[in-house]
C-alpha cells in the first residue's frame, strides 16, 4: 500500500448503490483496501433505508440504471434534505445523460467498465473539495444537550421535542454543520441549495429565519446559525460526543 493510500482518513464512510453484485464487490473491496468504511445497497430505496438506519455517509457512489428507484431518483430524494456528494456510475456514455447527472446531482461520474484505482482517485478528489463532514455520521446527531438532528427524517430534536424541518431547512443545516467552525458564503449556499435556479439572498434569509425560529432558544441571538456579516453564515458548534470519530 502506498504512502498516499495509507494517509486516507479511515473514518470516511462511502455508500455504494448498485444492483450488480460484481460491481459492488469490486468497488467495496478496493475502497476498503485503501481504508474507507464501505456500506452497500442494491437499490435506491434500500440506500435510503440504510441512511435512515446508520446516518448519511461522506459520499455515495451510485449506479444510474437500477430497477425501481434509479440513481437519479435516489439522488433527487436524498439531496432534498442534504448536500450529499455523489459520484455516478454509468454504463451509458451518452453526453446528455452525463450532463444531466453533473448539472443536477453529481460531483463526478465514472463510466463502466472503469479502473478501480481511478475511482479511488475521484473519490479522494471529491472529498477534498467538499469539506470535513464533522457532523455527518450518525442517524441522530447530538449537537449538545439541547439540540439533535435527524436528517433522514428531516427533523430536529429540541429539548426532547421533535420539530419537523422542511427539506430546504434540513439542507441548510446540513451544509452549515458539515462546515462547522467555518463561514459558509452566501453565494456557495445559494449554489448548493438551488443549483439551477436564479435565487437571491433574500430567499435564503427567509429560510434561515424560519429555521432559527425552530431550533434557537433566542432566534434574535442565535448560537447555532450565526450571521457573518457581509460573508454568509456559520455553525460554530463542534462535536462533543463519540459520533465525531465513530
Amino acid at each position: 500500500m502506498s504512502i498516499e493510500e495509507r494517509s486516507l482518513d479511515r473514518t470516511r464512510r462511502i455508500l455504494v448503490v448498485d444492483d450488480d453484485p460484481a460491481i459492488v464487490r469490486l468497488v467495496k473491496d478496493r475502497l476498503e483496501y485503501v481504508g474507507y468504511d464501505v456500506v452497500t445497497a442494491p437499490s435506491g430505496q434500500a440506500a435510503l433505508n440504510v441512511i435512515a438506519q446508520i446516518g448519511l455517509p461522506h459520499l455515495a457512489i451510485v449506479d444510474i440504471n437500477m430497477p425501481g428507484m434509479n440513481g437519479f431518483e435516489f439522488c433527487k430524494t436524498v439531496q432534498q434534505f442534504s448536500d450529499l456528494p455523489v459520484i455516478l456510475l454509468t454504463a451509458v456514455d451518452e453526453e446528455e445523460t452525463v450532463i444531466r447527472g453533473i448539472q443536477h446531482f453529481a460531483e463526478d461520474y465514472v463510466t463502466k467498465p472503469f479502473s478501480p484505482r481511478e475511482l479511488v482517485a475521484r473519490v479522494e478528489r471529491v472529498l477534498r473539495r467538499i469539506g470535513d463532514f464533522a457532523y455527518a455520521l450518525d442517524p441522530v446527531i447530538q449537537i449538545d444537550e439541547r439540540l439533535a438532528v435527524d436528517f433522514a427524517h428531516q427533523q430536529a430534536i429540541v429539548q426532547g421535542q421533535v420539530v419537523a424541518l422542511t427539506p430546504t431547512e434540513a439542507k441548510i443545516l446540513f451544509i452549515l454543520m458539515r462546515n462547522a467552525g467555518h463561514t459558509v458564503s452566501t453565494d456557495f449556499m445559494l449554489r448548493r441549495l438551488w443549483p439551477l435556479d436564479e435565487v437571491f439572498e433574500d430567499t435564503l434569509r427567509v429560510h434561515v429565519y424560519r429555521l432559527r425560529q425552530k431550533i434557537e432558544a433566542l432566534p434574535t441571538k442565535p448560537v447555532y446559525i450565526v450571521t457573518e456579516r457581509g460573508q454568509g453564515y456559520s455553525f460554530p458548534q463542534q462535536p462533543t460526543c463519540a459520533f465525531a470519530s465513530s
